[in-house]
């Protein structure tokens, strides 16, 4: 749908770039909490992997939002990015932090408490990757017009 919408393979690509982001903050966190409290990798953590991806785009999207404007208006591609950092970094932060804070609900659960670990994780270092490590990857493909 998105590829459709701005005509592009380029972007949607891109976006799922954060997806990987995500997964870099689950496993030692995972394995931090095993030797800390006992708790393994289960079903529900891969659940919470699952939405975890999907969270972890809405980065890369709320990102773009704003950097696609600012380029069509003539903006600098280092420019954009920089600017685009600064103001987009709060309703990045918010919108993860909200998620990670209503995570913290189900963590005392031992059904769901996975799910909960692997959401914590996964948006602490793919809200902090997404604002350094993305718009690296993205000035590097605009850069060589991949």
């Amino acid at each position: 749908v998105l590829a459709t919408k701005v005509g592009s393979l380029k972007v949607p690509l891109l976006i799922m770039v954060s997806i990987p982001l995500g997964m870099i903050g689950v496993f030692p966190g995972f394995a931090a909490l095993f030797l800390i409290k006992g708790t393994y990798f289960n079903a529900t953590s891969m659940i919470g992997v699952i939405a975890l991806a999907g969270l972890s785009v809405k980065n890369s999207v709320i990102f773009l939002e704003y950097l696609e404007p600012l380029r069509e208006k003539g903006m600098p591609l280092a420019k954009a990015l920089v600017e685009t950092g600064r103001i987009r970094l709060l309703p990045i932060v918010l919108t993860s932090l909200t998620a990670i804070l209503g995570s913290l609900t189900i963590i005392s659960d031992p059904v769901w408490e996975g799910l909960a670990w692997a959401l914590i994780f996964g948006l602490t270092m793919s809200t902090f990757l997404t604002l350094i490590v993305f718009p690296i990857i993205y000035y590097a493909v605009e850069r060589n017009k991949w």
